[in-house]
């Protein structure tokens, strides 16, 4: 039977003519997705199967396009995972190296020689490259395994779901020892966003699920985030990831001796580095001389200035620091979803990517500069500084997230509630009011690879419910083949 859709052949492989219909938007949210679709495989069965062997006749020539397939789809993982991992790592690289211009942060950051430094952001990178590119190649050759062995149609509704759960301990590669919690609950928020979106479809569950698609549920999350992330960098900042601390330090524009400043006056205990902190000042320029008994911490957060222009000035210093963070996060994606247009709309695909990075950098300056800015309102009005007050002046600094595009708030405030709900625990661990299992050592790698086989499952059978950009990723990388010969004669 002869599908009424129209298949063309791209260099991702041959991809349903529906799916060049769809726009920038998700299937039951606002962003205008719908759910006409003009062809079989999505109007009846909303599926698109990734294998198409159960209907080849098993010559050579299909066993090497199945060989080929793996093939590719490691490589091409193993490019997405070193080029991400390494622009990371060279961004932390040229970080250190400016750092290491003072000697006094030099003395901070010094564990590590600069060989060093470099010898082990070329190992992660490696180690990245290894991962994305297993967990690629796993995937497809358990989808083209099973397709051969037990047919394409009757284990079309759950191979998927299977080959992305035996992919998942590929996350292993990256160092048996290294924990990925913040990556484990960041892939978990996303397969329950994909679940989700399925849900709302759906005439069982699609009233339990109304309530994930508030308007304005993205800055919800990110405020919630906030206020835990951008507490802990205060007050605790071992309960967050290395990288993700490092990236708060540069970011944050604040000496650590300052936030030792004001940790100490929130948690009310004698303050232990005064001296540090005028000595820290003294070395740009500024001479000051802090009063020990003081209330709140205005001085101690910027010196002699005034709230207000310590807010303008930190604001355009923060700018400067956010606009290297996303010129990669721009660049990066056009080279692999627009590589086609490259050459055609050069022009177009630059201003898009340089409004992008502007407007990115505008968000992550506001977001910082805010975070100071509330806290210093709040403290000046309360006249006081304590815990509670630091969790609820970071509440609204998420706000700021407003000033990104609509379709990247989702991502963003996900990726920050991962770093928050590890941050969560792990300060209430230290607490003791959780006791971690001791039976379940890589919790990481569980919760991964289930969340992985979600995410795969609606990658094959619900592919409406992703944005057109991330279908032309996964395209890309796992190679969609054309549709079964029995479905196209």
């Amino acid at each position: 039977m002869s599908p009424s859709g129209e298949f063309r052949k791209t260099d991702n492989g041959y991809r349903c003519s529906c799916i060049d219909r769809e726009n920038d938007g998700i299937t039951g949210d606002d962003s205008g997705g719908s759910d006409d679709f003009p062809c079989i495989h999505c109007k009846d069965s909303n599926r698109f199967d990734l294998s198409y062997s159960c209907c080849s006749s098993g010559s050579k020539s299909d066993d090497s396009e199945k060989l080929r397939r793996i093939i590719v789809a490691f490589a091409k993982g193993l490019s997405i995972g070193t080029g991400i991992k390494g622009g990371l790592a060279i961004f932390n690289i040229v970080s250190r190296f400016a750092r290491r211009r003072s000697s006094s942060q030099s003395r901070k950051i010094g564990e590590f020689s600069n060989s060093e430094a470099i010898a082990m952001g070329i190992k992660e990178t490696l180690r990245y490259g290894l991962f994305l590119g297993t967990f690629a190649g796993s995937f497809v050759s358990v989808d083209e395994a099973i397709c051969a062995l037990a047919g394409h149609q009757r284990t079309a509704k759950w191979r998927a779901l299977f080959a992305g759960l035996v992919a998942g301990p590929s996350m292993l590669l990256t160092g048996p020892n290294t924990q990925h919690t913040s990556l484990a609950v960041y892939i978990f928020m996303r397969a329950a966003v994909l679940a989700s979106r399925c849900g709302i479809k759906s005439k069982r569950f699609g009233s339990i699920c109304k309530p994930l698609t508030w308007k304005h549920g993205d800055l919800f999350l990110m405020c919630l985030s906030s206020s835990q992330i951008l507490s802990a960098y205060i007050l605790k900042q071992e309960s967050l990831p290395s990288s993700y601390k490092s990236f708060l330090n540069k970011q944050g524009g604040k000496d650590l001796s300052i936030l030792q400043g004001v940790k100490d006056i929130a948690s009310a205990k004698p303050f232990t580095n005064l001296g540090a902190i005028e000595i820290y000042y003294k070395s740009i320029g500024v001479d000051i001389k802090l009063d020990p008994n003081m209330k709140f911490p205005c001085s101690i957060i910027h010196g002699k200035d005034s709230c207000i222009k310590h807010g303008i000035t930190f604001f355009f210093q923060a700018y400067m620091r956010a606009l290297p963070v996303y010129v990669p996060v721009y660049l990066i994606p056009a080279l692999i979803v627009h590589r086609q247009d490259l050459l055609k709309k050069q022009y177009s695909i630059l201003g898009k990517g340089l409004l992008g990075t502007a407007r990115s950098s505008l968000f992550l300056s506001t977001y910082c500069s805010s975070a100071w800015a509330w806290t210093c309102l709040l403290f000046r009005t309360f006249q006081t500084c304590n815990i509670p007050l630091v969790a609820i002046a970071t509440f609204p600094t998420g706000l700021a997230l407003a000033i990104e595009k609509k379709s990247r708030r989702i991502e963003i405030s996900l990726y920050c509630l991962a770093r928050a709900i590890e941050s969560f625990f792990t300060c209430m661990t230290d607490a003791g009011y959780i006791r971690p299992p001791k039976s379940l050592r890589r919790a990481d790698v569980v919760v991964f690879s289930v969340s992985t086989a979600i995410i795969m499952h609606c990658y094959a059978q619900e592919r409406e419910v992703f944005r057109s950009k991330y279908l032309n990723v996964l395209d890309w990388v796992f190679g969609v083949p054309p549709p079964p010969p029995c479905e196209t004669t």
